[in-house]
């Protein structure tokens, strides 16, 4: 009977000690029994990513990148700041700025060390900005508060900060991305690629083009549909142009009347559709997600490339990891940083 209950307190004991080490959290200076993580939760391991740096030609001038970091996104925001990093000839000159809504001490402790010579900073986005204005729409991901961070970057980011470029985490970058800092705003709040050959009305329900006021939004204006994943942004202008007043407006509309079925891209339409600076596309090759419901592979739109956006359903990192990639995901393979943790054990 002894024995018995010997096995069943080392038995415990063993489960105890694995899942305080499979912890991210865990103090180096000995065991810590009153932490248990589940070792599914952990955040996955990256390698530490080489240090890029500045050609002769650089100056001071500082490029700043925003990005929204969670855990479920990691993987992609490693790989997109790899791939920004080294196609940059000025690298050193990267500043970004990552805004979260839930505070995860191991996410930010990855930047960090797979990162240890990037400039950056975090910025807490309050979820409660958003909160009873988020109205369901058809991919749930799309109903995060933090997908909805973009609004409010202006009210995040420091007030000397006067220009961005905002970028989700699941592209990569294989260009130098100062060409596309260096775009001409023409005194507008935003520039971003523009895709005037997609049917428009497609982003907005019959309730919204029926209804003779509601209809009239866009008189006056030529509105192109723009993927708001990169976006150069004219911070002073959209704080003084109330932007994020008139987003959460609509989003207040869509709350009442349901006139339109995707996420934070609909009102930002509204808003800026026909009044923002177009790019050259190279600048956005999106939809290499596939659409919102299935996720199907998708080939590349001719052209030339210099950022590849997985926008919709299906991320590379996890159609590789199922071993049922689209050839498109073996592009963003390279700027792949992630370790498993068998390998990091064998290390």
């Amino acid at each position: 009977m002894a024995s018995c209950a010997s096995s069943i307190l080392l038995g415990l004991l063993s489960f105890l000690i694995v899942a305080n080490i499979a912890s991210p959290s865990s103090s180096s200076g000995g065991i810590r029994l009153s932490i248990i993580r589940k070792p599914f939760a952990a955040v996955p391991v990256f390698r530490e990513a080489p240090a890029f740096r500045n050609g002769d030609s650089c100056g001071l001038q500082r490029i700043h990148i925003v990005m929204t970091l969670d855990a479920n996104y990691l993987r992609g925001t490693m790989a997109a700041v790899l791939s920004i990093l080294q196609h940059s000839t000025c690298p050193e000159n990267m500043e970004f700025h990552f805004l979260w809504s839930r505070f995860e001490r191991e996410v930010f402790s990855s930047i960090k060390s797979t990162f240890p010579y990037l400039n950056f900073k975090f910025y807490r986005f309050d979820s409660n900005r958003v909160r009873g204005k988020i109205s369901k729409s058809i991919r749930q991901a799309l109903d995060q508060p933090l997908n909805y961070a973009r609004i409010y970057l202006a009210d995040v980011i420091p007030s000397d900060v006067k220009r961005v470029i905002y970028l989700d985490s699941d592209l990569v970058v294989v260009d130098d991305i100062a060409k596309l800092w260096e775009v001409d705003l023409e005194e507008k709040v935003l520039a971003a690629p523009e895709y005037c050959h997609a049917n428009f009305t497609n982003y907005f329900s019959n309730l919204f083009w029926l209804d003779p006021v509601l209809a009239k939004t866009f008189h006056g204006r030529r509105p192109c549909y723009f993927n708001t994943g990169v976006m150069v942004v004219d911070v002073e202008k959209w704080r003084q142009g109330g932007i994020t007043q008139k987003v959460e407006e609509w989003m207040t509309v869509q709350k009442q009347k349901r006139i339109y079925h995707l996420g934070s891209l609909p009102p930002f339409l509204l808003v800026l559709a026909g009044n923002i600076k177009g790019v050259d596309h190279r600048w956005n090759q999106h939809g290499l997600g596939g659409d919102n419901m299935e996720g199907k592979c998708r080939s590349l739109h001719p052209g030339p490339i210099s950022l590849l956006h997985w926008s919709g359903k299906g991320k590379p990192w996890l159609r590789l990891d199922s071993r049922k990639p689209c050839i498109v995901d073996h592009l963003w393979a390279p700027y792949d940083l992630y370790r498993s943790s068998m390998h990091a054990l064998e290390e």
